[in-house]
């Protein structure tokens, strides 16, 4: 992505409240803030513009992120129908400050939207189907420029669903670490978000006996386990994908099968742990 500035207003000086956000040189705007200013956001004047919105908070039952993206001509009408939605504290949503965005570009912009999240896998769709849109070459080229803008913002208004759970470049661009353990080695590269372990990494098969004092780390184990991101092979178990974790402790524990220090755990190739590579 093009390096951007990012102007982003607190109309309560409160940076969880509600806020917009915009770009520079960029015709497209953003509106943010809690559930419980929703009167206050419907009241803005880009809430009567059409666009699309993000509709975020917690799936009950598996506690991951949850997440509904929707297009409609009038943001305002269209927000109201979603309160007997309980799932979602957050909302999103995005306009065009020149109001030149039509039903097809919305249409448009929702498809591409939502397979950027199924992509992403970080959260839980509420909607995974979409009308989608097909547009003149020339619009669709906008719009992608436009998507664009608007994945560069998200994340400043704490939506992150659309981040990609890899690094873009591939991890021959990154210096690899590696957690190894009774014969078993995992590969694995730092992030922005945290570290991805890659594909064909090796995991304890049996838990330690002192993991049950640990929910957290049979629980994460367990999820991926049940996800098919790891499967038995032989007497170790296998990454069949690569997978991203916010920690290197975290992607430690489940390799050793309980609780350990990421920081140690990992080390380069000449040997050196990853705290004293980010200690020099």
């Amino acid at each position: 992505m093009a390096s951007a500035t990012i102007k982003i207003f607190l109309a309560h000086g409160d940076p969880k409240r509600l806020r917009t956000a915009e770009l520079s040189n960029w015709t497209g705007k953003a509106v943010a803030g809690p559930r419980t200013e929703f009167d206050s956001i419907l009241a803005r004047e880009e809430a009567t513009n059409a666009g699309v919105y993000f509709l975020t908070g917690i799936d009950t039952e598996t506690g991951k992120q949850a997440l509904y993206i929707g297009e409609a001509e009038s943001i305002k009408n269209r927000l109201k129908s979603h309160l007997e939605k309980d799932f979602w504290n957050q909302v999103v949503f995005f306009t065009s400050k020149d109001e030149n965005l039509t039903k097809a570009h919305i249409r448009f912009l929702e498809g591409r939207l939502i397979d950027e999240a199924k992509q992403s896998g970080r959260a839980v769709l509420k909607n995974a189907q979409s009308s989608g849109a097909k547009l003149p070459e020339s619009d669709r080229e906008d719009m992608e420029v436009f998507l664009e803008k608007m994945q560069q913002l998200l994340p400043a208004l704490g939506v992150e669903a659309l981040v990609p759970t890899t690094a873009i470049l591939p991890p021959s661009s990154y210096e690899m670490f590696f957690c190894e353990l009774k014969g078993l080695k995992a590969s694995g590269y730092l992030t922005s978000n945290g570290i991805v372990v890659v594909s064909g990494s090796n995991a304890v098969l049996q838990e330690r006996d002192s993991a049950p004092k640990y929910p957290w780390v049979m629980a994460l184990r367990q999820k991926l386990k049940d996800d098919g991101t790891l499967v038995p092979d032989g007497e170790r178990l296998l990454f069949t994908k690569d997978t991203e974790f916010a920690s290197a402790s975290a992607a430690a524990v489940v390799i050793h099968g309980g609780t350990t220090n990421g920081l140690t755990a990992w080390k380069n190739a000449q040997g050196k742990s990853l705290k004293e590579t980010e200690s020099v």
